[in-house]
């Protein structure tokens, strides 16, 4: 029996696991990514989350979901937002296999959580998928006939950035953005209202925080129409901690989809939420693994 080390890293946390070749979870646990502190602080937390797994099981190899563009022949993340200061030229694959002596694959976040929710989750069997992630920024990945679709230098459906009239869409749209508009309107502190507040909120009644909701939602049907009039995909699936709250916002975004995405089109196009939720990232990372060492060999 093989095992595998898989390591999900984003703005706000780290999650990884141990996984048997089969693609079982038999471990997984979390640490807070404390972006602020740099790529080398990043990664002096990954290589002890490699040491300790490597002390509990004779890993085969290193799976790693990162943020970032990520160029997946090097293993190298070739571009990175502010949030995670001097993150950009990190090397992973190189410097991990070299550390360890193991095998190691890099893909992008988002990438890997598409690539399992294709495999197992709400975008299997699909010919053309989309996969949104929707958090501390709007992140986005399409999937034609099961591959990636990288684009000519690994940075396609980079759709946060799309422009989209007063800003970018993960400015508008983003789940951080809707805290800090309620607490805004509310003459409040930032801090004292995230997601899972606004929406208990809402769901008791606020205004405050059913517009906000709604003035999302509305951002994110549109955007999500604009990718769907490039890309036709069959099924675009939502995920992101705030898609936790699927009952609530399911018929808010298939209402903004209609009002923004053509009939004839919109009917063919399903929303669908993330299967695998926190998971996707790790597992993901596991399949980009599996699927690049295939073609080595």
């Amino acid at each position: 029996m093989k095992y595998y080390v898989s390591i999900d890293i984003g703005g706000t946390s780290i999650k990884y696991g141990v996984l048997k070749e089969d693609g079982e979870i038999l471990l997984k646990d979390s640490m807070d990514t404390e972006a602020a502190k740099g790529g080398k602080a990043l990664e002096n937390k990954v290589f002890c989350i490699i040491r300790d797994c490597q002390a509990q099981y004779p890993l085969s190899g290193v799976c790693i979901s990162t943020a970032g563009m990520v160029d997946c022949e090097k293993g190298e993340v070739f571009f990175s937002g502010e949030l995670i200061p001097e993150y950009q030229g990190t090397k992973w694959k190189e410097d991990i296999e070299k550390a360890f002596s193991l095998p190691c694959e890099v893909e992008n976040d988002v990438n890997c959580a598409g690539l399992a929710e294709y495999e197992t989750g709400a975008a299997k069997g699909s010919r053309v998928a989309v996969c949104l992630t929707v958090g501390t920024g709007i992140g986005g990945c399409a999937l034609i006939d099961g591959k990636i679709f990288h684009g000519c230098s690994n940075s396609a459906m980079e759709i946060g950035y799309l422009y989209a009239g007063e800003a970018d869409f993960q400015t508008l749209g983003a789940a951080s953005i809707l805290s800090r508009k309620v607490a805004e309107r509310k003459k409040d502190a930032a801090g004292n209202w995230d997601g899972v507040r606004i929406f208990e909120a809402a769901k008791a009644g606020d205004e405050i925080c059913v517009t906000a909701i709604d003035e999302m939602c509305d951002v994110l049907g549109r955007g999500i129409a604009d990718i769907c009039y490039v890309l036709n995909p069959e099924v675009v699936v939502l995920g992101g901690g705030i898609m936790a709250q699927k009952e609530y916002l399911r018929p808010r975004l298939q209402a903004a989809l209609e009002r923004h995405l053509k009939p004839v089109i919109c009917r063919r196009t399903r929303l669908e939420f993330a299967h695998h939720r926190n998971d996707a990232g790790m597992r993901g990372a596991f399949c980009h693994f599996m699927n690049r060492q295939k073609k080595s060999v």
